[in-house]
C-alpha cells in the first residue's frame, strides 16, 4: 500500500465514531424465594456477591442519594435498609404489613409503600423512620408511581382494578381510573406527560394522561405460538427520552418493545421464564429483567434491541434496580 493510500485509510478510520462502553453500575436483584439479594457488576455482567436478607424480598429501590437500598421484606412486614458501601443491613422502616412495591419522592423523602394485605399506602419519613400517614386504597395495592414533580402518587390495586391518584400535599385520593384486570405496575414518563399501568390478567397496558386522567390508549399484545392467557404484563419501563417502552410479559417469557411515540408494539424479545420486573442502567444503555422461574437475569442491549446475556442469580428473582454511580 502506498503512503498516500495509507493516509487516506487512516483519515477514514479517524472519521468513524466508536461507541464508548457504558459506565460501570451496580445491579441489585431481590430473590423472592431465596431470601437473598444478588449484586451484579454491569460492566462484566458477573455476580459480585449474594447477601441474605429478610423473608420474601420483592420490591427494591435505591434512595435518591444512592447510599441505601430499600428492600420490601414482605413476610417480615418491614422494609429493610442496606448500606450500599458496606452491603450490610443497617435498619428497617415501619412499612405496614406485607410491603410489596415502593417508591420515593423526588426530594428523597418520604417513601411510599404499598401494603398488599391491608389495602393501604404507608407514607414514611425516611430520615426519621416514622410513619407520616396511611392512605386507604383499593384491594391488594401493588404498583406505586411518583410523578417527576412529586405532586402525585399513583397506586394500583390488583383486585379493584384501579389506579388511584393521590395528592402528596394532602395525602388524599383525588381520582380513580379504572384500568385492565389486575394492575401490577405504574410508571410515569420522565416528562410527566404519561402514566403507564400494566394489567396482568387483562393482558394490556393502559397509557394515561395524568392531567385529565383519561386513557390515551390501551395496548394489547400478540405473540405467535403463545396462548393469550400466558401474556401477562407486569413490569414496565420507559426510556428517559420517551421513545421506547419495555414491558415484561410474565409467563410468556418475552419483553415487548413499544414505540412510545406511536404507542405501537415494535417487537418481542425472548428472555427467561416468567419475566417479572425491569430496570435500566442510568444511561439507558442496558435493561435488566428478572426471570422468576428460570432463576436468572436477562440483559438487553437497548440500542440493538438484543438479549446479550443471561446471568444466573438466586431463587425466584423478583425486583431489580441499578445504582446511579
Amino acid at each position: 500500500m502506498s503512503v498516500h493510500k495509507f493516509q487516506i485509510v487512516i483519515a477514514m478510520l479517524g472519521s468513524i465514531s466508536i461507541a464508548s462502553p457504558s459506565a460501570a453500575y451496580t445491579v441489585y436483584v431481590s430473590n423472592e424465594k431465596g431470601n437473598s439479594l444478588t449484586v451484579i457488576d454491569s460492566t462484566t455482567l458477573e455476580v459480585l456477591e449474594t447477601i441474605q436478607v429478610g423473608q420474601r424480598p420483592r420490591g427494591i429501590m435505591l434512595t435518591r442519594d444512592g447510599k441505601q437500598l430499600l428492600i420490601c421484606a414482605s413476610d417480615d412486614n418491614t422494609v429493610q435498609l442496606l448500606d450500599v458501601s458496606t452491603r450490610d443491613l443497617v435498619g428497617d422502616l415501619p412499612s405496614g404489613p406485607d410491603p410489596e412495591l415502593l417508591n420515593i419522592h423526588p426530594l428523597g423523602s418520604p417513601v411510599y409503600i404499598a401494603n398488599e394485605d391491608d389495602n393501604l399506602l404507608t407514607i414514611v419519613d425516611l430520615p426519621e423512620r416514622e410513619v407520616l400517614a396511611e392512605v386507604e386504597v383499593g384491594v391488594e395495592p401493588e404498583g406505586v408511581g411518583v410523578s417527576p414533580d412529586g405532586k402525585v402518587v399513583v397506586v394500583t390495586s390488583e383486585t379493584t382494578n384501579m389506579a388511584h391518584f393521590i395528592d402528596t400535599e394532602t395525602n388524599t385520593i383525588f381520582d380513580n381510573v379504572l384500568v385492565g384486570s389486575r394492575p401490577r405496575f405504574a410508571e410515569f414518563t420522565t416528562d410527566g406527560t404519561q402514566l403507564w399501568v400494566t394489567a396482568e390478567v387483562g393482558g394490556t397496558v393502559a397509557v394515561i394522561d395524568p392531567k385529565t386522567r383519561e386513557i390515551i390508549k390501551t395496548i394489547g399484545f400478540e405473540i405467535p405460538g403463545i396462548q393469550p392467557e400466558y401474556i401477562q404484563p407486569v413490569g414496565v419501563r420507559v426510556t428517559k427520552d420517551g421513545t421506547k417502552a419495555f414491558v415484561a410479559l410474565g409467563p410468556a417469557n418475552h419483553v415487548a418493545v413499544i414505540d412510545a411515540k406511536k404507542l405501537e408494539v415494535e417487537k418481542y424479545l425472548l428472555v427467561g421464564k416468567r419475566v417479572w420486573q425491569l430496570a435500566f442502567t442510568p444511561d439507558d444503555g442496558l435493561l435488566f429483567t428478572t426471570n422468576g422461574n428460570s432463576n436468572d437475569v436477562s440483559v438487553i442491549d437497548v440500542a440493538s434491541l438484543k438479549v446479550v446475556k443471561s446471568i444466573p442469580v438466586g431463587y425466584a428473582p423478583w425486583g431489580v434496580t441499578v445504582s446511579q454511580d
